[in-house]
C-alpha cells in the first residue's frame, strides 16, 4: 500500500486532522530509530477498533502511546507503520465517590486523575505512583504495569484494578469485569492484559479501586555507613507491625543527586493518620539508631514531597541514558547490591542504585550509554548474578546501539512459551507493537 493509500484510508477512519504524516515532524514517534508512516489520533474506542481491523486486514504494524514516556523501553520493533496516539480517549466515565471506584479512559495523564480526585468529595487518590507521573497516561502506565515505591504498601495496577476495556487486533470491543460489551472466557484477560506492552490489546478503559487521601504524610532518612546495617534496618521493619507506604534503599551516588548525603540512605515514607505517623517515625527512628545509623532527618510538607517526587522521576535528574530493573528475592538485596556496585566500580561505568527494600526490585540509572560494549557485559553480568538469585534484569531504557547487543527482557523464562502462544491467537497476524514485548514478540 502506498503512502497516499494509507493516509487516506486512515484519514476516511479518523478524519484528515487527525493523521500525521509530515516526515519532518514524524521522526519525533520514532521507537529505536524506527520511524512509523503515519500517525494516527482515534477520538473514540469505535474508531481504534476501526482502525485495529484495518491494520490486521493489511498487515500493518501497530505500536499504541500515551505521552511517549516508556518509548524508550522494550524490544526493538521488527516494523512499524502506524503510531496509534490515545491521547483523545480520555474521559473520565464513571466515578463513584462512595464506593471509592473509578471509570477513566486510558489518554488521561495520571497526574490529571490525581488532581481530580482529590478535588471531589473528601478526596480521594489511586495508588500508583510510576516515574513520570505528570506526563504518563493511564494507557502507558498500565500497559507497562508501572509502580514506584509506594508499591511496598499499595502494590501495583494488577491487585487494583477491578475491570479493563481494550480492542483486540481483530477489532472486537471486549471488555472484562464489571459491565461487559463482550465478554471472552479462558483467560483472566484483565491480568494479561496489565503489563503486555499492548501485544494483546489496546487497553481504552480501566475500572479501579481507590483509597481516602492520607490525612497526615512524612518521610524519615537514616543514613549509613555500611550496607549491611542498612539493609538490617529494612528488613526489621519489614517483619514488625510497622507498615510505611514505601521503603527505598539508595547507594551515596543515588542520594547525593537528590540532594541527600550518606553513603547508603533508607529512606520511609509514613502515610495516615497524625498519630499514627508520628508513632511510626519515632519507632524507626529509634532502630534506625539501634542498627547503627549515622544520622536520621525527617521530611513534612513540600519537603516530603519534594523528596519522593526526585526518588519516582530520578531518571531525570540522573540525566540517565541507560536504565536496567533487577528483581529477585527480597533477602538478596545487599548481596546483589554488593555485587553490582563492585562489577560496575570494575567496569569503569558510572551506575546510581536505587532498590524497593521491601519489594526485591532493583534500579540501576547510568549516563554512560556510549561505553557500548562495556556496559553490555556488564549487564549480562548483572542479569546472570540476578538470575542465580531466582530473578532476573530488564532494561528499561538504552540506546538502540546498546539494545543491539543484550537482551532486554533478561533470560528467557517458561512464561515466555505461554506469552507466545497467547500472541499467535489474539493476535496471529503480529500487528501489534511486533517485536517489543517478551520473547521478540
Amino acid at each position: 500500500m502506498s503512502e497516499m493509500e494509507l493516509v487516506s484510508k486512515l484519514s476516511g477512519i479518523v478524519g484528515e486532522t487527525n493523521v500525521l504524516h509530515d516526515p519532518d515532524r514524524l521522526s519525533a514517534f520514532a521507537v529505536d530509530g524506527v520511524v512509523p508512516r503515519a500517525v494516527v489520533s482515534p477520538g473514540s474506542v469505535e474508531e481504534v477498533a476501526k482502525l485495529m481491523a484495518f491494520a490486521t486486514a493489511e498487515k500493518l504494524g501497530i505500536i499504541p502511546r500515551g505521552n511517549g514516556t516508556k518509548m524508550g523501553a522494550g524490544g526493538i520493533p521488527r516494523k512499524l507503520d502506524v503510531v496509534l496516539s490515545m491521547l483523545r480517549i480520555n474521559r473520565i466515565t464513571e466515578h463513584d465517590v462512595p464506593n471509592l471506584s473509578l471509570s477513566v479512559q486510558t489518554g488521561l495523564t495520571l497526574a490529571e486523575v490525581q488532581k481530580k480526585l482529590a478535588a471531589t468529595g473528601k478526596g480521594s487518590f489511586l495508588p500508583l505512583d510510576p516515574p513520570y507521573t505528570d506526563k504518563a497516561t493511564i494507557g502507558g502506565i498500565i500497559a507497562t504495569n508501572g509502580s514506584g515505591p509506594r508499591r511496598y504498601l499499595y502494590n501495583t495496577a494488577r491487585d487494583l484494578l477491578l475491570g479493563i476495556k481494550a480492542v483486540l487486533p481483530s477489532g472486537d470491543i471486549v471488555a472484562f469485569g464489571g459491565r461487559t460489551v463482550k465478554n471472552v472466557s479462558g483467560y483472566d484477560m484483565t491480568k494479561l492484559l496489565v503489563g503486555s506492552w499492548g501485544a494483546l490489546g489496546v487497553i481504552t478503559e480501566i475500572t479501579t479501586k481507590l483509597l481516602p487521601l492520607p490525612e497526615a504524610s512524612a518521610t524519615l532518612l537514616t543514613s549509613f555507613d555500611d550496607l549491611a546495617k542498612a539493609v538490617a534496618l529494612t528488613r526489621k521493619v519489614l517483619h514488625s507491625v510497622l507498615l510505611p507506604s514505601a521503603m527505598e534503599l539508595l547507594d551515596g551516588k543515588a542520594a547525593a543527586r537528590i540532594g541527600e548525603q550518606g553513603r547508603y540512605l533508607v529512606a520511609f515514607s509514613l502515610e495516615g493518620v497524625v498519630e499514627a505517623v508520628e508513632r511510626q517515625l519515632g519507632e524507626i527512628g529509634e532502630m534506625a539508631t539501634r542498627e547503627g545509623a549515622v544520622a536520621t532527618k525527617t521530611l513534612k510538607a513540600d519537603d516530603d514531597r519534594t523528596f519522593w517526587v526526585g526518588i519516582r522521576d530520578f531518571a531525570l535528574a540522573a540525566d540517565s541514558a541507560v536504565i536496567l530493573r533487577a528483581n529477585f528475592p527480597i533477602a538478596k538485596l545487599a548481596e546483589l547490591l554488593a555485587l553490582y556496585e563492585k562489577a560496575a566500580q570494575a567496569a569503569g561505568i558510572e551506575c546510581a542504585f536505587i532498590g524497593h527494600a521491601g519489594n526485591g526490585i532493583l534500579h540501576c540509572y547510568s549516563a554512560d550509554a556510549a561505553k557500548t560494549g562495556a556496559f553490555a557485559e556488564l549487564i549480562g553480568q548483572f542479569t546472570a548474578e540476578a538470575a542465580k538469585r531466582e530473578g532476573n534484569l530488564v532494561v528499561e531504557a538504552a540506546p538502540r546501539s546498546l539494545k543491539e547487543k543484550v537482551s532486554v527482557w533478561g533470560q528467557p523464562r517458561s512464561d515466555t512459551v505461554v506469552a507466545r502462544r497467547l500472541k499467535e491467537k489474539i493476535d496471529p497476524a503480529g500487528v501489534l507493537t511486533p517485536g517489543r514485548f517478551v520473547g521478540g514478540i
